[in-house]
């Protein structure tokens, strides 16, 4: 058992590494217990059951991509270049995956998936306006583009990054 007491943060931190590795059937007190080395009783302690842990889970998810996002949204330079920083941005989160999974089995975090979608469809059209391209269904595609590259099985570490300024050149070539 561990000698440093766990705080709250360790179990969320436990938690999105538990949801990477195995999904979210081990978002569960005694399995995080045990990649924890502790018992039950302190995930209890932080938590009051384990749909509150999903729920906090989620809020700082939630709350983490905003942050990230409202980032985004104070640089400066030029549009083509943020909406490549967005994206690789979008790409670095190796949770999210995950998490789309878990949307199917659990409606609440298709509704934080949905919150954040909505946020990050925003600033592409922005961004994308930006560049001369009004129609909306290019962010969408965009935005969809970045939600399926980390599905599909890639021969290098920044495939998903490369592919994604592949489509970026795309669609600029359009304006």
């Amino acid at each position: 058992m561990p000698t440093t007491r766990l705080n709250s943060d360790n179990w969320i931190a436990a938690g999105f590494d538990a949801l990477r590795q195995a999904g979210p059937q081990a978002l569960a007190a005694e399995p995080l217990a045990r990649r924890l080395g502790t018992t039950k009783g302190s995930f209890y302690w932080h938590f009051k059951d384990v749909p509150a842990y999903h729920a906090e889970l989620l809020s700082r998810w939630r709350q983490d991509a905003l942050a990230q996002l409202e980032t985004l949204t104070l640089q400066d330079g030029p549009a083509d270049r943020r909406l490549r920083d967005f994206g690789r941005a979008m790409l670095t989160d190796r949770s999210e995956p995950s998490l789309r999974l878990w949307a199917q089995t659990l409606p609440e975090v298709g509704r934080a998936l949905a919150h954040v979608d909505a946020a990050r469809l925003s600033y592409l059209e922005s961004l994308l306006r930006q560049l001369g391209l009004g129609n909306p269904d290019f962010a969408r595609a965009l935005l969809a583009s970045l939600v399926g590259l980390p599905q599909v099985a890639a021969p290098e570490p920044d495939s998903a990054g490369a592919a994604f300024d592949v489509l970026v050149d795309t669609v600029l070539a359009l304006q």
